[in-house]
């Protein structure tokens, strides 16, 4: 007799099977027909014990494999209508309640006198209603405030959107309670807004509700983020049922011996985040550090590194290009070089020339401050491809970077006679068709453009290295299709944003690193200086003077959106109100990013030739644009723009020999990030300090810009607070691939099989490294 579990968690029995397990309406289980069939939901609702007749043992072996994917309409308590809200906080099946961590805790282990409350302390207390009634504030908004007190004192309890009718039903004068929430001070007076109440029948003894209420007092307790209509009573009701129930069918997969010995296994952590220990760690657990919480981050971690180390091996293990160094080209760029290459460039230029040199394809990140010369070591590696016959493509982020890597790349290419093109999305018809024959049929022998250089019409004859400038702008997809252009080219990743460690190892966990911590001799670090709207007279006087001594000025517009209009036409007004009104005098260009290729070109070159003064821009020449001239660089509402982006446009001077200054022009009204971020640029221009700092405040989401980036959702992990978590399970894992490649080894199957429900998808998004 066949009984099956549905993943939702609903027990399918045959019909004459209900009745000979003496199922009734009056069960707790639902009996219903759907499609034919009967279904007994939820399972949890059938005591083994109480299953009995024909069938009995296969319902109870049945029922025995309640698993994790059961929908959490099938949890006891659990309708229709509350599995719609949780289904609002994306809680679909019992896995998800469990990782469904706290927001936060607060301490219910004691009841506290009234006298004894603190502002801003969330506290446990005892109390009588003394009075309550709707009062007008000032400014006319009605609230509802109820006194409570007990022998020591008494508190303000408040409601700012409460039903006056209602409250006052409830909170009746001479009502007892323990009350919990948040204590804050207005003036002498203490108040709790929307407080947590336990009613109490009268003559009760307070303290008796922590022991006769435990899910909610007398611990520490969990507080869930909810969606409109939950409440914490009942997420922490239906949280000890699904621990209740099937914490005991959780399974910790991550081999025992790789599990730090102070971390707590799976089953326990989860226990432990969402009931704490009597003795635990308010603040711990408030920061999310507690063994319990880092056994958590530590499971999460080691599979997206487990996948990332999966990749790595297959890379190291797929045929690639063993390019020969024959130097015929990148010695004779060296001697047309009007300069040395700093020990930095050499040092990461042999580590790209040992991986070119491997059977295997390259998969390196190349790391550089702003002007340290990665575009140089991207040339040579450029070169050893041509050398041995090979196409490269190189990928830019916009189009005015791609032509500037045109111009640099064609002025030393085109002396040793290697044809380099630049395709852009403005390139049409005759000229279009006639450049993509020449990719085709390998005449073009460097490739340049934006990501028009991966459209599918774009076919190489033999692409042996692909260069992708400024990576995390490209999503994972990107560097695929690149890499499908030919058969397994080497890829070279540059960045001229500073990645820090803990997130280069959880996005590029699978590439080889070089970093080019070095600058050019002869670089003077850019001032930079905050001034405030009051002191732009200043700004504009240094902007005179610099000209005076022929030198040039960037002043940058910012833009929330390229495409608004409104946002455009202030550049414009900007650019038109300086040249009539403030600098008549000065040569003035604009630049923004609405304008033909050719236009900007334009105006770059006069800028570049120094017979413009001054440039307004909107942020379309932050990465790249290499101007020695230029000294001094003004950015408008510097309170807009992310760290890593001023850092970038700050990288725009200073790369000549003359002192540089960077303006960070603010109107004064800040936010506590936006100040953050200014006084950082003030105090450094190390990029990486910089990087870690942007992290810091903006988080790793916001951080890359977009969620495409290739950032897994981790559930419970958090890179920052995570860090150390991260290196431990970033070594186990690649440890456990060093040892077991295949994973097929006893026991390694079932993680192999964990990995792939859990990352498959992405990690096969991924396989291109």
């Amino acid at each position: 007799m066949n009984v099956t579990v549905e993943k939702n968690g609903s027990l399918i029995v045959p019909p004459e099977m209900v009745s000979a397990m003496g199922l009734s309406a009056g069960n707790q289980a639902t009996v219903e027909v759907a499609d034919g069939k009967i279904l007994i939901s939820p399972i949890t609702a059938l005591p083994l014990s109480g299953i009995s007749g024909r069938g009995a043992v296969t319902v109870a072996e049945a029922i025995k494999k309640k698993n994790l994917q059961t929908g959490v309409r099938f949890i006891k308590g659990i309708g229709p209508k509350l599995a719609a809200l949780l289904e609002k906080r994306e809680i679909r099946t019992v896995e998800d309640a469990l990782y469904l961590l706290p927001l936060r805790y607060e301490d219910r282990r004691e009841l506290i006198p009234v006298t004894r409350l603190r502002p801003g302390q969330t506290a446990v207390f005892y109390g009588r209603v003394l009075s309550a009634d709707e009062v007008a504030t000032k400014g006319g908004r009605r609230v509802f405030e109820v006194l409570v007190g007990d022998d020591s004192g008494s508190v303000t309890c408040k409601w700012f959107h409460a039903n006056a009718v209602w409250m006052k039903r409830t909170w009746k004068v001479g009502r007892n309670g323990v009350f919990s929430g948040e204590i804050s001070q207005f003036g002498y007076q203490r108040e709790v807004h929307h407080p947590d109440v336990e009613w109490l029948p009268e003559g009760t003894d307070p303290n008796s509700v922590l022991t006769s209420d435990p899910a909610n007092f007398g611990r520490i307790v969990p507080v869930y983020p909810l969606t409109e209509g939950l409440h914490q009573k009942t997420m922490r009701r239906i949280m000890k049922e699904v621990l209740d129930v099937f914490l005991d069918n959780l399974e910790s997969v991550v081999p025992a011996a790789l599990l730090p010995s102070d971390f707590p296994a799976l089953k326990v952590a989860l226990s432990q985040v969402h009931t704490p220990p009597h003795d635990g760690d308010l603040q711990e657990l408030n920061e999310g550090r507690t063994p319990a919480h880092r056994a958590l981050a530590f499971d999460e971690f080691f599979y997206w590194e487990l996948g990332l180390a999966l990749k790595k091996r297959g890379v190291a293990l797929e045929e690639g290009i063993a390019f020969q160094v024959t130097h015929r080209y990148t010695k004779a760029l060296v001697k047309l070089l009007p300069f040395e290459l700093t020990n930095a460039q050499r040092k990461v230029l042999s580590e790209i020339k040992l991986d070119m040199m491997s059977p295997h394809p390259m998969h390196r990140l190349v790391q550089g401050d702003v002007g340290s010369g990665k575009t140089l070591v991207a040339l040579m590696a450029a070169l050893v491809a041509v050398e041995n016959g090979y196409q490269v493509a190189l990928m830019a982020p916009t189009e005015i970077l791609a032509e500037q890597h045109w111009h640099t790349l064609h002025r030393w290419c085109s002396q040793m006679g290697i044809e380099v093109s630049l395709i852009t999305a403005g390139l049409k018809g005759k000229a279009r068709k006639e450049l993509l024959e020449r990719v085709a049929d390998g005449r073009a022998q460097i490739v340049i453009g934006t990501h028009a250089v991966i459209q599918e019409k774009i076919e190489f004859s033999c692409l042996g290295l692909g260069i992708i400038d400024e990576q995390h702008r490209f999503g994972v997809l990107q560097r695929g299709i690149l890499k499908k252009k030919g058969i397994n080219p080497d890829i070279l990743v540059m960045t001229a944003t500073p990645i820090p460690r803990t997130l280069a190892m959880t996005l590029f966990g699978d590439l080889s690193l070089s970093v080019i911590d070095e600058m050019p001799p002869g670089r003077i670090p850019v001032e930079t200086k905050i001034y405030f709207e009051s002191r732009r007279s200043q700004v504009y006087d240094m902007i005179r003077d610099e000209a005076r001594q022929g030198r040039q000025t960037f002043i940058i517009y910012p833009l929330v959106e390229e495409t608004e209009k409104s946002d455009l036409k202030a550049a414009c007004q900007m650019a038109e109100h300086l040249e009539t009104e403030v600098f008549p005098s000065l040569r003035i260009g604009l630049l923004h990013g609405r304008m033909s290729p050719d236009e900007k070109e334009l105006v770059m070159s006069s800028f570049k030739n120094r017979e413009l003064d001054l440039l307004v821009s909107t942020t379309v020449i932050e990465v790249g644009i290499d101007i020695p001239n230029a000294t001094l660089m003004v950015i408008e509402h510097a309170e807009r723009f992310g760290l890593s982006q001023l850092h970038q446009l700050r990288g725009r001077v200073g790369r000549g020999s003359a002192r540089s200054r960077c303006v960070l022009l603010t109107p004064g009204k800040l936010s506590e990030d936006g100040e953050k971020r200014l006084r950082v640029m003030e105090s450094t221009t190390d990029g990486f300090r910089i990087a870690e700092a942007d992290l810091e405040i903006r988080g790793p989401g916001d951080f890359l810009g977009t969620r495409q980036a290739g950032m897994p959702d981790f559930r419970v992990a958090n890179i920052l607070r995570d860090g150390a978590v991260l290196e431990q399970a970033r070594q186990a894992a690649f440890d456990l691939i060093e040892k077991d490649p295949e994973l097929s080894a006893e026991g390694h199957g079932i993680v192999l099989e964990e990995l792939m429900r859990r990352w498959g998808k992405r990690l096969e998004l991924a396989m291109i490294g």
